[in-house]
């Protein structure tokens, strides 16, 4: 159905910015396949009684005023005429809907090759780089390279989970899911009934932001935990969604980014430079074991179980607890 509605779309606008003169309903129903099918056989009896015809007549009317807000509102400038006859058409002009020249400097192009590069190893590559074609086809200068001011760099945004893309279009669509999720402290997956807000990578992990139905709260979720597949749902969704979603704000406090004491780690020589990083204060212990002072806030326990038997909690005897209980869930699962 998504499929029929944008072809369905492509040929209304085609017709209304191909014409010359103001075009009828009449006379873009017989011209457009796809209202000619949606009319069905009531069609031919329009000019005589019976339901089928008027029941066709109100179809194809809603459908038209769909399709023409639809357009409207992607920016598509549609005029509507009323002729000597009192008959109303409509048009696009080609000149109310051309976009102005393109120009960008050498920084701007930099920027936009650097955005469509970090995308080459995602779903969405082929579309990062026809985007940017279709840029040099409007202007970008050809002696400019995109890539070439920072070719040092190497971005990417890896896109491994089969969730991502089914998640990105519901996004999109405003359309709710439904998934199995494992938590970090859970030996089996459970149900998720979630209306998505937002997808947004962070430390090379891609996580969710939404309204979870069953919850009645906002949460967020890894998607490497979602087992099996999204599935759609066809309700509208019925919490507000903000004007800003703080994926990564939130991940970070759970992460354990926004800290208001200390945790004392033993951590294996040569090993989890993410918690080095962290690090306050750094004390060779020897024989392969280094003893690491970070900073603790709520959900350190667990990032500190990705790093699995390279870590060894020391204090606090809460925090120490917490990883224990995460390990023995995953070692039941």
């Amino acid at each position: 159905m998504a499929i029929a509605k944008a072809e369905r779309l492509m040929n209304l606008a085609l017709c209304l910015l191909g014409t010359r003169r103001p075009l009828s309903k009449r006379e873009l129903r017989d011209s457009i396949e796809a209202y000619v099918e949606a009319s069905g056989p009531g069609r031919g009896a329009a000019s005589g009684p019976g339901k089928g015809a008027a029941g066709s007549d109100d179809s194809f009317n809603r459908m038209f005023e769909r399709d023409k807000d639809d357009l409207r509102e992607l920016g598509l400038v549609i005029e509507t005429v009323e002729n000597l006859d009192g008959e109303v058409g409509y048009l696009a002009r080609r000149d109310s809907n051309r976009l102005p020249p393109i120009t960008l400097d050498a920084e701007e192009a930099a920027a936009l090759g650097l955005a469509a590069k970090v995308w080459q190893q995602a779903r969405l590559a082929g579309a990062a780089s026809g985007a940017l074609q279709k840029l040099r086809a409007a202007g970008l200068p050809e002696d400019v390279d995109p890539y070439e001011a920072h070719g040092a760099l190497e971005p990417r945004i890896p896109v491994h989970e089969a969730a991502f893309e089914p998640l990105m279009l519901a996004c999109r669509d405003r359309r709710p899911v439904l998934f199995d999720y494992r938590k970090a402290t859970a030996a089996r997956p459970e149900t998720r009934n979630v209306e998505p807000w937002a997808l947004e990578c962070w430390r090379g992990h891609w996580y969710l932001a939404g309204w979870d139905r069953d919850r009645g709260a906002e949460r967020v979720f890894r998607l490497s935990r979602i087992t099996g597949k999204v599935r759609s749902r066809g309700t509208a969704f019925t919490a507000p969604v903000p004007d800003v979603v703080t994926v990564r704000e939130t991940v970070a406090s759970w992460a354990g980014e926004i800290a208001d004491r200390s945790a004392l780690i033993r951590l294996r020589s040569g090993s989890g430079y993410p918690l080095r990083a962290k690090a306050t204060a750094v004390r060779e212990l020897g024989d392969g074991w280094d003893e690491l002072e970070i900073p603790y806030g709520h959900g350190l326990d667990a990032w500190l179980v990705e790093f699995g038997p390279d870590v060894v909690v020391l204090e606090p005897a809460e925090l120490r607890a917490d990883v224990v209980d995460r390990l023995r869930a995953v070692a039941k699962g």
